[in-house]
């Protein structure tokens, strides 16, 4: 899950990097890739949830099952990678597809691919009443990670939220999904609730911290346009969230989770034993991975067709209308966008910022020989001043956020994307960067 506010200011780099004529992509390891297969459907929409959800029909699984194996098939070939190395199955609500459909997609990715023997395989999880639950049939299939939806443990932030499941749920669907899946499961919960208090939250953290395993993501809450609670808001049915008290929240909830053994590796998940979300790692880590299912989005090199760049793909949003195009073509892709080397490095500066090792002296001079990140910084008084407020640290090892800047790192994006795209005017007046790979 991106939050929107990165997910904006991806979308500002784009348009900063498109008018840019740029030499071709270093390309990187293409011969392996994650896969993100994306399950459309939900029981109902939750009041804050801006994502691409539908309501499912209950006799079109078998449709929509033949059209993500063949656009698995499809994709997959065309990248042309040996080897997946994480498989995860987001919505929507992937709990919903049967078993076997899960299944199904895992033995069409291991034909077209190795499917590594360690690779991670992820089913996003809503809490379900017990005698619901499917956990162990999915296990049987080949899932070995789940991440669980819990939210909240408080049934009347569940009721604000719209969620179908009650905090009983959730407590047993994390504790089913322990037993079945040890080491191997993740919570979500959120923080800056309306009305949420302090000692509310705390509690939350203490109810989680009693029954979680070994990997947990915080969310806050966006209220988005479009949603119900956005209409909500503006019918002044309740206040927004004070921003003093969620990042309270925020750095409350760091500080608790550390002292509970979890390494907060990312701005908005904390591991620990070692049970790092590999998959989500390929994304902050700029690696390959093919997106599958509506509305996906996919980051790979099209090499069946003589591709030498990396491309932008993203998959018809609606399911009809792509299940169409699947059966048509082979793939429901809607667009396609050739990526050049200062669009990588933006999406480098937005998700490699996410994480607590940052972004190495190596990967930035793999994609930029002509501009290091010392020369980038002393450059620009702004993000020197980002150094001196210790926001950001640069030292031999590369360019990292600091404790306190990874809890305004939105923020720091913002004067380090204008730099980037200052830097690289300057250096395409100067003349095209010499290729030193």
């Amino acid at each position: 899950m991106i939050p929107s506010t990165t997910r904006l200011l991806l979308s500002s780099a784009r348009k900063l990097c498109g008018a840019v004529k740029m030499r071709s992509l270093h390309t990187r390891n293409t011969e392996e890739a994650a896969v993100y297969v994306h399950w459309p459907y939900c029981e109902k929409r939750c009041t804050y949830c801006n994502f691409n959800k539908y309501i499912q029909r209950s006799d079109n699984e078998d449709a929509i099952r033949a059209c993500l194996l063949k656009e698995a098939s499809t994709l997959i070939q065309l990248s042309q990678v040996r080897s997946i190395s994480s498989v995860y199955f987001g919505g929507g609500t992937p709990n919903l597809a049967s078993p076997h459909t899960i299944g199904a997609i895992l033995e069409v990715i291991s034909q077209n691919a190795l499917l590594q023997q360690d690779a991670e395989v992820t089913l996003e999880v809503n809490p379900a009443s017990i005698q619901n639950s499917k956990l162990h049939l999915f296990r049987e299939v080949g899932v070995n990670r789940v991440s669980v939806g819990v939210q909240s443990f408080d049934d009347s932030e569940l009721l604000f939220l719209g969620r179908t499941h009650t905090a009983c749920d959730a407590l047993h669907t994390v504790e089913e999904a322990c037993r079945l899946f040890p080491g191997s499961t993740s919570v979500d919960i959120m923080f800056g609730l309306p009305g949420q208090s302090m000692e509310s939250w705390q509690s939350t953290l203490k109810t989680l911290l009693a029954i979680c395993d070994d990997h947990v993501s915080l969310y806050q809450l966006t209220i988005e346009r479009g949603t119900a609670l956005f209409k909500q808001l503006q019918r002044g049915q309740f206040s927004p969230p004070d921003e003093e008290l969620t990042a309270h929240m925020y750095n409350f909830a760091r500080r608790t989770l550390c002292d509970a053994s979890f390494h907060h590796y990312e701005v908005s998940n904390f591991a620990r034993n070692g049970a790092l979300s590999r998959h989500n790692l390929s994304y902050w880590l700029g690696k390959q991975y093919i997106g599958i299912g509506p509305g996906a989005h996919g980051r790979f090199v099209a090499r069946a067709t003589g591709g030498t760049q990396r491309e932008a793909r993203i998959q018809t949003l609606e399911p009809d209308p792509w299940m169409r195009e699947v059966i048509q073509h082979g793939h429901g892709t809607r667009k396609v966008v050739e990526q050049n080397d200062l669009e990588i490095l933006s999406e480098m500066l937005v998700f490699g910022l996410r994480t607590d090792t940052g972004i190495t002296h190596e990967a930035w001079q793999q994609l930029s020989p002509s501009i290091s990140l010392k020369h980038f910084f002393d450059a620009s008084h702004e993000l020197k001043m980002l150094q001196k407020l210790e926001l950001v640290l640069l030292d031999e090892s590369g360019l990292r956020c600091s404790w306190k800047g990874l809890a305004v790192l939105d923020s720091l994006l913002v004067p380090l994307l204008s730099q980037l795209q200052y830097a690289w005017n300057q250096m395409e007046k100067e003349g095209s960067p010499k290729d030193t790979t």
